[in-house]
């Protein structure tokens, strides 16, 4: 779970405590998890991660989601596709049951969904014959996850505001030749936080520039992300980004110095082979002239983009690695609900 754990945002700093646990909580997943056995008086009691529970019902995962945002509305439409996985609960304070399920039908970027929806009542949905209880608390301490039946919860409401950097193809290339330093550039589509037109933002001046007219620079926190994923690279990695007017889709590019003497069709074969063997269905491989909107919906976290790099000499090259930052991501956050979930049922 590389992916997931690399990809810190400019706004979310983490303790190396928490990174230890930072698989069990973050990363638009908390687990913060109703108590089961609690009395009456204690209806608001809740577990902290690292706890977690084994499923009631011997099936399914219950999942709630918190936050109906952009990400939050992918996972419940990826949720509906799996058979280990049910979404039973879903609370927005600013969203109710009718504009939900108008939001979660109708999408502008990866369509209209293929299932079937409709509102029971104002705290009810159905999607594909499912009910879905639906609440609108504002705290998230007043949700009733435990009693919804949920078991993890999914976070996204924009409170912890998190940004996919596809790095999948930096750990292999790590591990098969060693990379001595390496500049990261993300080129990143635009996200709900931005300005339509130019408007205020007093953290980011740059940032608060109109998102379909300008290339805006910004930073990034992937490269710092990394170093605490592979603690070898900590200090050889730095990188910034730049938000550009598209609407989804976006790319890295890595140029570095590896240890070992490499062509560059060298590392293109060991990439490939992860590709089609231990990563494969996460990591991928292409030598096709694409684009962007060519990966709209790919539920791989990283592709690599054999005729976009270019080696320089044996030891210092550009690598590029495409990734749908929606739909890649809210893929992943499943993954690891499920993985954490089969990890409790050993316990």
């Amino acid at each position: 779970f590389l992916f997931l754990l690399d990809i810190l945002c400019e706004e979310s700093e983490l303790s190396p405590e928490s990174f230890q646990w930072f698989w069990c909580c973050h990363i638009h997943l908390i687990t913060k998890i109703r108590c089961k056995k609690h009395s009456a008086d204690q209806s608001h009691s809740y577990c902290s991660p690292p706890f977690c529970s084994k499923s009631s019902s011997g099936g399914k995962t219950k999942v709630g989601i918190n936050g109906f945002g952009r990400i939050g509305r992918l996972v419940l439409r990826i949720a509906t596709a799996r058979d280990d996985i049910e979404v039973v609960a879903v609370n927005d304070p600013f969203i109710d049951a009718k504009y939900m399920a108008y939001m979660f039908k109708y999408d502008s970027t990866h369509g209209l969904f293929k299932g079937t929806i409709q509102v029971v009542d104002e705290s009810t949905l159905e999607i594909n014959g499912k009910r879905i209880s639906v609440t609108n608390k504002r705290d998230p301490a007043e949700i009733p996850w435990g009693n919804l039946g949920a078991e993890f919860v999914v976070e996204s409401s924009g409170v912890f505001t998190t940004t996919e950097k596809a790095s999948a193809h930096l750990k292999v290339v790590h591990e098969e030749f060693g990379i001595v330093e390496g500049l990261m550039t993300t080129v990143h589509a635009t996200t709900a936080t931005q300005k339509t037109v130019d408007g205020p933002s007093m953290k980011d001046w740059r940032g608060g520039r109109g998102a379909g007219q300008n290339i805006i620079p910004s930073s990034t926190g992937a490269a710092k992300a990394v170093g605490k994923v592979l603690p070898e690279l900590n200090g050889k990695l730095t990188g910034m980004a730049f938000r550009v007017p598209t609407p989804n889709v976006s790319v890295v590019d890595l140029t570095c110095r590896i240890e070992k003497s490499a062509s560059y069709d060298d590392v293109k074969a060991a990439i490939k082979a992860a590709s089609e063997s231990a990563l494969k269905g996460i990591l991928g491989y292409t030598d096709e002239d694409v684009v962007s909107n060519d990966f709209v919906g790919d539920s791989r976290s990283s592709i690599f983009d054999a005729k976009a790099g270019i080696g320089l000499s044996k030891s210092f090259m550009k690598l590029v690695s495409w990734y749908d930052n929606e739909w890649g991501y809210s893929n992943r956050v499943l993954d690891l609900i499920g993985h954490m979930a089969l990890v409790c049922a050993r316990r």
